[in-house]
């Protein structure tokens, strides 16, 4: 089972964040019991400003076991269909195109993915949430969008 992870668990975590850290780290522990655990790309440039440097960087990502997996030319299109949709729906620019790619990255390269921010995803890539990929028991990664209700930042 192969996990993405979005950069608002990673920071919870990190920056043990009083509110989320401690829910984050138990699904994040979860993720990588049940198998790899990645992010990509665009998640590690989203992470650089919470590290002095980048081999802090690299040794907190490789002390938690994260993968690194790149974006392609296939995901970066999907990603930017799905956002110009999103703003001719009236969509605000409060959403940016990386959340696009992060969440097409996610539906391509893994089993799960792993974020805060349930309902913006659910939305806009409701194929993480197919029966197949769904939790089936609470708070247990076994695929879709791996969140209890309660840990969802979005209303």
């Amino acid at each position: 089972m192969i996990t993405a992870v979005d950069t608002n668990v990673l920071l919870d975590v990190f920056r043990a964040d009083e509110r989320h850290g401690p829910a984050s780290l138990q699904r994040l522990r979860g993720a990588y019991d049940a198998g790899a655990v990645l992010i990509c790309d665009v998640v590690y440039a989203e992470l650089v400003p919470a590290f002095g440097d980048r081999a802090t960087l690299d040794g907190a990502l490789q002390q938690i076991n994260v993968s690194i997996s790149p974006s392609t030319t296939a995901i970066a299109y999907e990603a930017g269909l799905r956002w110009q949709r999103y703003r001719r729906a009236g969509g605000p620019r409060s959403r940016i195109i990386t959340d696009f790619l992060i969440g097409a990255h996610a539906v391509v390269a893994a089993d799960n993915f792993l974020t805060r921010d349930r309902g913006f995803y659910a939305t806009y890539f409701p194929e993480l949430n197919r029966p197949e990929r769904e939790a089936r028991v609470p708070g247990r990664l076994t695929g879709g969008i791996a969140m209890a209700p309660d840990f969802d930042e979005t209303p």
